[in-house]
């Protein structure tokens, strides 16, 4: 008996990921979210709002629209020149002028300051203030007593022109439309209305009609822009929340990283630093059990030593197990294949774990097709699942229960596997519970014999790596059967023996290697071989 060296190994990891940038732009996310989150409350009004947003775009449009609004002023105090003193119009002209530049003035200072609640309140009235002074400009001029000769055409245009313009330019705050128009048409509504015919008791119902529809115009204006700009914010917000989400998951995967980094590097290091010390167990622990130096004083030190090595082998194939599952996990469990009886494979595994079974009293059956041929795939690994299937069968069988080991074709052309067996079962929601890495059912807790729950795990993942398909059907009080199939791609089927004639006519001529003085008949049997079809893609 010799005990078995174990060599370091030197396993390169990568570096650690840094997890600090997604810190710092999972906190820019959340702080555009709520940017998004604070321009959806309103300081005007009980529903959502965006006074900032609304005043800077009624700013711009009355810039936008500077010049249309001088042309109007100064073509209306020239035609009304014609009708009134010159130097009236001329005055008049010049003050409302000077307040569309104290209008633009302020448009301008606006949009150059930094926004903030308290200034938006500021800003909001003082822009209504200038709006109501410039309507009440026009209806100084509207009410001027040399302006009586004028028609009442006339006056209606203009009035209607004034509303117009000034409902357009200011829809974005309904508050100075309104305040820009009333003045104007309650002038000239009263004025028409003095004088007392029916003529102009018509017109002034059509100038407060006009304002009507000009003031609903503008306020359906106004809630088109804040449903876009509602709209906006919504999808502003939307996509912080998406980028906050993705900060998240970027550090979570970082993460993951970092802990799969760390266990790796935990894996590599235990396989030696726990193997290295389990072969001086198992094997002086074996010496002892031997007695290979002498009879035990006391004959209970070797049960004791039996106890031991069969704790060690038992701790040893746990490593092993874990070891494997971390390999296959991470990608690293190459499959060796080569050809495979899959008959010979289950016969064998029977015969190892046949005594186990006898000592519990339970029967195994094997039911097996015969002359079926060899599947591609690596053979350590397909025994490995046999041994934890049927360890796992035997384990959670009852004494005097019955197991059976099924191997044939399946409704495709491939080969199967199955273990079933009479044992207590697994609940139905239990199912995906076993299948995952140290995964036990309540079965297997309450039993005796308890595992690590990495037998079955590591038998599925083998199954994937052959591309095959690995089914777990359980009833309780009734029994478990797993079914491995494995693909019809990995069977090997043998071809029809090719004619002799054939080969002979297709192959060249063989000359011997001795030199010879005369030409030698020779002939050539070609010994035939199974080929793999076509369908194995080797």
């Amino acid at each position: 008996m010799s005990v078995p060296a174990d060599k370091p190994e030197v396993v390169q990891l990568p570096a650690e990921p840094h997890a600090a940038a997604p810190v710092s732009n999972r906190r820019a996310a959340q702080q555009r979210v709520r940017e998004a989150r604070d321009r959806l409350t309103s300081t005007s009004g009980t529903r959502p709002a965006f006074d900032q947003e609304l005043l800077r775009q009624y700013a711009q449009t009355r810039i936008s629209a500077s010049y249309v609004v001088m042309l109007l002023v100064v073509a209306t105090g020239l035609l009304f020149g014609i009708w009134m003193p010159p130097i009236s119009a001329a005055a008049w002209t010049c003050g409302i002028l000077c307040v569309h530049a104290a209008i633009m003035r302020n448009c301008f200072v606006f949009l150059a300051e930094p926004s903030s609640p308290g200034a938006t309140r500021r800003w909001r009235t003082r822009f209504v203030l200038l709006d109501l002074l410039y309507g009440l400009c026009w209806m100084a001029i509207l009410v001027h007593p040399a302006l009586d000769a004028v028609s009442d055409t006339v006056m209606m245009f203009l009035m209607l022109l004034v509303v117009a313009v000034s409902s357009m330019l200011a829809a974005n705050l309904p508050i100075a439309a309104l305040a820009a128009t009333v003045p104007v048409t309650i002038t000239i509504a009263l004025d028409f209305a003095l004088s007392g015919t029916f003529d102009k008791y018509v017109l002034a119902a059509l100038s407060l009609a006009a304002e009507g529809y000009f003031a609903l115009l503008a306020y359906r204006l106004h809630s088109t822009t804040l449903a876009t700009l509602e709209a906006r914010a919504e999808k502003d917000a939307l996509i912080g929340e998406l980028e906050q989400a993705k900060a998240i998951s970027d550090e979570a995967r970082y993460r993951a990283e970092a802990a799969n980094v760390a266990k790796s590097r935990f894996l590599a290091q235990m396989s030696h630093e726990l193997r290295t010390p389990l072969n001086a167990i198992l094997g002086f622990s074996e010496v002892m059990k031997s007695e290979i130096f002498g009879a035990h004083a006391v004959a209970v030190y070797k049960e004791y030593s039996a106890d031991i090595h069969n704790s060690g082998v038992h701790l040893l194939n746990l490593i092993n197990e874990i070891l494997d599952l971390s390999r296959i996990e991470a990608g690293r469990y190459e499959l060796n294949e080569e050809a495979v009886a899959l008959v010979n494979v289950v016969a064998d595994c029977h015969h190892l774990l046949k005594l186990r079974a006898s000592s519990r009293g339970i029967s195994i059956h094997e039911v097996f097709e015969q002359g079926m041929p060899k599947i591609w795939g690596d053979e350590r690994a397909i025994r490995q699942i046999v041994l934890n299937l049927l360890s796992n069968a035997i384990k959670f069988t009852p004494q005097g229960g019955e197991i059976w080991l099924k191997v044939g074709w399946t409704a495709s052309g491939g080969q199967y596997l199955s273990v079933k067996d009479t044992g207590s079962g697994i609940p139905e929601d239990e199912i995906p519970i076993v299948l995952a890495s140290f995964g036990q059912g309540s079965n297997s807790i309450k039993s005796a014999e308890q595992g690590a729950g990495l037998g079955l795990p590591i038998a599925k993942s083998l199954v994937d790596m052959h591309g095959g398909t690995f089914t777990l059907k359980s009833k309780l009080r009734i029994g478990t059967e797993v079914i491995v199939t494995f693909p019809p791609e990995r069977v090997m089927s043998a071809l029809a023996p090719m004619a002799e004639e054939s080969i002979a006519d297709e192959a060249p001529p063989l000359q011997p290697e001795t030199p010879s003085t005369g030409v030698t008949d020779q002939r050539w049997r070609v010994r035939q071989k199974p080929i793999m079809s076509a369908g194995t893609g080797l």
